[in-house]
């Protein structure tokens, strides 16, 4: 009688291997980081995190910089092409007739979806996101990298949908919509503390319900009072 032998689990590849332990140190980071800014934080807080030897976050990063911004670039690409697609997506199907708010919410709740349904990694990201925002020595320019595209491709929208609008009030309009969407994202519990606990920092899903109409009557209050005729 032959007894049969059991398959044994595939022993994954070095390259499996590899990149396993990069998402790893990605996740760990991306925590820490989010929680102390680039500067709070140090290769060997990372390598203690993930339980390993800190030469080998070296091995795979060549400085804490360098891990940043493999960190920040990981999601950023997938949330800037998302909304970028969305925004495309609207574009078409407006028939050229975009409004204001069809365009944020295309821009916003796609966003905000992510920090929804995404788990705490997108929830880390979010609050890591704030901080580049709110870094001008270098934050400005990781925002321009990853975001310019989209956020043009939000104000052409804009201006299309606000035809008579002059140009910077629309520039203006995105700088608070981008300002209250950052605070948002940094999740750092000063309206759970003003509201009593009636409001959570953390409840996206109640963000999104009021956000893009809020912004809505914002651009339009103010673009319609300054394209007004004059009264000589």
């Amino acid at each position: 009688m032959s007894v049969e032998k059991k398959s044994r689990p595939r022993s994954s590849t070095k390259a499996e291997q590899r990149a396993e332990m990069i998402e790893k140190i990605l996740d760990a980071a991306e925590y820490l980081f989010s929680r102390h800014g680039l500067y709070g934080v140090t290769l060997k807080d990372v390598a203690k995190y993930v339980g390993v030897h800190h030469t080998l976050i070296n091995y795979y990063f060549e400085d804490k910089k360098k891990l940043f911004d493999a960190v920040f670039e990981r999601r950023a690409v997938i949330t800037s092409e998302r909304r970028l697609r969305v925004l495309k997506e609207y574009e078409l199907e407006c028939g050229g007739k975009p409004t204001v708010e069809g365009a944020l919410r295309a821009f916003l709740d796609t966003d905000l979806d992510l920090y929804i349904e995404g788990g705490d990694g997108w929830k880390n990201y979010a609050a890591l996101g704030a901080q580049v925002a709110n870094t001008p020595e270098w934050g400005a320019d990781m925002m321009d990298k990853h975001f310019d595209p989209v956020v043009l491709r939000l104000i052409n929208l804009l201006k299309a949908a606000l035809p008579d609008s002059a140009e910077e009030d629309i520039f203006w309009g995105y700088h608070f919509v981008t300002g209250a969407l950052m605070l948002t994202l940094a999740r750092t519990g000063r309206i759970d503390k003003l509201s009593g606990g009636l409001c959570k920092s953390g409840d996206f899903i109640a963000v999104k319900e009021r956000m893009a109409t809020f912004m809505t009557a914002g651009f339009l209050a103010v673009c319609k009072e300054r394209s007004a005729p004059k009264v000589s």
